[in-house]
C-alpha cells in the first residue's frame, strides 16, 4: 500500500470516528530536503497518525504546529507556511520548505452518559443542531426511545465507563446516569485517562461534594476532582426535564462559543 492510499484510508477512519485532525502537505521544497513535494502526513491531537513529510526536526516542527492549530480550532482552517531549514528549524542542511496545513474538524461531538428523562429531552434539542451526539446507556428500552436522527447514535454498553474510550478528542461530555453510584465510575475513568473541554455531571452541590470526596478516595489526584461541573446548566427555567435540558444545552453552547 502506497503512502497516498494509506493517508486516504486513515482520513476516512478519522472522519468516521469524529476525531479532528490536520493534513500536512509538503507543497514546495528547495535544496536539501528529505521528501518530495506532495508528501502528506496526518496529525491528531495526540501526534502523527500516519504519513511523513521528511522525518527528523522538520517533521517534528510540522507536528507541533499542526497540534497548535487543533488546540486553537476553529480559528484557522488552512495555512501555508514557509520555513528555512537552517534559520527556522535549526537543521545543518540548507533548504526551504513550504507546508500546507488543512484543519479538519468534524461536527461538534457530544457524549451523553444516561438516556433518562433529562437525557431524552437534551437529545431532542441537540438533534436539531450541527453536532454529533452519542448516547451511552445499559438499558435498551431507554435507548430505543431516543429521538431518531442522523446525528444521534445510541450505544448500548456495560459497564458504562467502557464507553469513555470511544469518545473523540474535543468532545463535550455530559454525565447523567441513574444516579451518583453509576455517575462516579464514568467520571473516574475520564479523570484518570482523558481530558475534555467540557465535562459535567447533573446533580446538586451536595452531590458534587460527595462525588469529589469519593473520587479522591478512588485515587483521582487533587485538582482533577475539580475538573468537572456539577451542578450543570445555566440558572434559568424550572425543575422539569425539558427546562433542565434547555439550561444544559444553553451552557454547552455558551462554553463552545467562549
Amino acid at each position: 500500500m502506497n503512502q497516498t492510499t494509506k493517508v486516504l484510508e486513515v482520513m476516512i477512519r478519522l472522519g468516521e470516528t469524529g476525531e479532528a485532525f490536520v493534513c500536512v502537505t509538503l507543497a514546495e521544497a528547495r535544496g536539501s530536503v528529505p521528501q518530495e513535494p506532495g508528501a502528506k502526513m496526518l496529525v491528531t491531537g495526540e501526534g502523527r497518525a500516519c504519513g511523513t513529510v521528511g522525518g527528523g526536526r522538520v517533521e517534528e516542527a510540522a507536528i507541533k504546529h499542526a497540534r497548535e492549530l487543533l488546540a486553537g480550532r476553529p480559528k484557522i482552517s488552512c495555512e501555508l507556511i514557509e520555513w528555512n531549514l537552517q534559520k527556522d528549524i535549526g537543521m545543518t542542511c540548507g533548504g526551504v520548505v513550504k507546508f500546507f496545513f488543512e484543519v479538519f474538524c468534524p461536527s461538534w461531538p457530544i457524549a451523553i452518559f444516561g438516556a433518562g428523562h433529562v437525557g431524552q429531552a437534551l437529545v431532542r434539542i441537540l438533534a436539531g443542531l450541527s453536532c454529533r451526539v452519542s448516547v451511552y446507556d445499559t438499558r435498551p428500552e431507554m435507548l430505543s426511545q431516543l429521538t431518531q436522527a442522523s446525528n444521534v447514535k445510541a450505544r448500548l454498553i456495560e459497564p458504562l465507563e467502557d464507553g469513555v474510550r470511544e469518545i473523540p478528542e474535543g468532545a463535550f461530555v455530559v454525565v447523567m446516569t441513574q444516579g451518583h453510584r453509576t455517575d462516579k465510575p464514568v467520571l473516574e475513568r475520564i479523570l484518570k485517562t482523558r481530558s475534555f473541554p467540557y465535562l459535567g455531571a447533573i446533580g446538586s452541590a451536595s452531590k458534587a461534594a460527595v462525588l469529589r470526596r469519593e473520587l479522591r478516595e478512588s485515587g483521582v489526584e487533587g485538582d482533577l476532582t475539580e475538573a468537572f461541573r456539577c451542578p450543570i446548566g445555566l440558572p434559568l427555567g424550572r425543575d422539569t426535564p425539558e427546562e433542565i435540558a434547555i439550561s444544559i444545552a444553553a451552557e454547552l453552547l455558551e462554553v463552545r462559543g467562549a
